[in-house]
């Protein structure tokens, strides 16, 4: 008897783990156009946004939709995949959690990565795509981040820290360790921080930061999933040129967002964008870097509108 309960306790975890269900939340009216946001990472969650901008965006007229992909944030799974594979099956759930058959998706750095590959294989579920600091070429992002790092460094004379860029420059270029070593001197050397920061960016900022229980959960970052990722879809060698030239066949309107203190994108980075999906389709916004949807939250939301007319 006792082994038969046993089997049993184990039958209901098996289940409940199969049941995992993904952390998710809705603003606005549901008869408004929908936006589903999809984080940064991967091994982040969408936090920051949906503390700052999901509702203003839904008070403009939009049903905004964020989620935190499996295995990240408060979307725990122990037995979360990391593959595409899985995560277009939970967005695809999300479509029929909120009764949505066709959706903007607002792709946030890793998350336009995100937001391409979906729309290429489900395009009749996609209205169109918004790049917020989002790579198209990973490895045209490291060299960028490399040859800014580098410059500073130079000019400060930092000869460790130079050492160490030539050591990393040696590195396999498609390896997780160097994705890693190229954000981590992005992060030490303030690339995801506007060099002047606005009235209205300093009051969004310090509010979120007010929000103890939503910092908390923005900082925490599952190791897990970049490890995943990389193992499983090579993430760190993506381009996604080919992919967004196709959807522009497919007719899926395309549009970009990305401040210029943002240190992880050359100017021609953002130069090749547009031209590849059109200038009228990219803002390249001032006092404005990785979090774009909080450095110029207003001017963020007016292109949104803009482009969604």
């Amino acid at each position: 008897m006792k082994i038969i309960f046993t089997c049993f306790i184990l039958l209901l975890n098996a289940l409940h783990v199969d049941a995992q269900t993904l952390y998710s939340k809705s603003f606005g009216n549901a008869k408004n156009k929908p936006i589903i946001f999809l984080h940064g990472g991967p091994g982040y969650n969408c936090a920051n946004f949906e503390a700052t901008t999901a509702q203003e965006l839904a008070d403009n007229g939009f049903y905004v939709i964020v989620y935190d992909r499996r295995g990240e944030g408060r979307s725990k799974d122990t037995n979360a995949k990391f593959t595409f594979e899985e995560t277009f099956a939970d967005i695809t759930g999300l479509y029929k959690q909120y009764d949505i058959t066709s959706a903007t998706l607002m792709g946030h750095s890793f998350g336009g990565v995100v937001a391409t590959l979906f729309a290429e294989e489900h395009p009749q579920k996609v209205k169109s795509i918004i790049l917020v600091g989002a790579p198209v070429s990973l490895q045209a992002t490291f060299k960028s981040i490399i040859a800014k790092t580098k410059s500073i460094y130079q000019e400060k004379k930092d000869s460790i820290n130079l050492g160490y860029l030539s050591m990393l420059e040696k590195m396999d270029t498609a390896s997780i360790m160097y994705s890693s070593y190229c954000f981590r001197h992005a992060m030490q050397n303030g690339f995801y921080s506007p060099k002047n920061m606005t009235e209205e960016a300093k009051k969004i900022y310090a509010s979120f930061k007010a929000d103890t229980a939503m910092t908390k959960h923005a900082g925490s970052m599952s190791y897990e999933a970049p490890q995943g990722f990389w193992t499983n879809e090579h993430y760190t060698t993506i381009n996604l040129t080919n992919n967004l030239r196709a959807l522009q066949q497919q007719k899926i309107a395309i549009y970009g967002l990305y401040g210029k203190d943002d240190g992880l994108y050359s100017a021609q980075q953002i130069e090749d964008l547009q031209h590849l999906i059109g200038k009228d389709k990219v803002e390249y916004l001032d006092n404005c870097s990785h979090s774009v949807f909080m450095d110029q939250q207003q001017t963020f939301i007016a292109a949104v509108k803009q482009f969604e007319e």
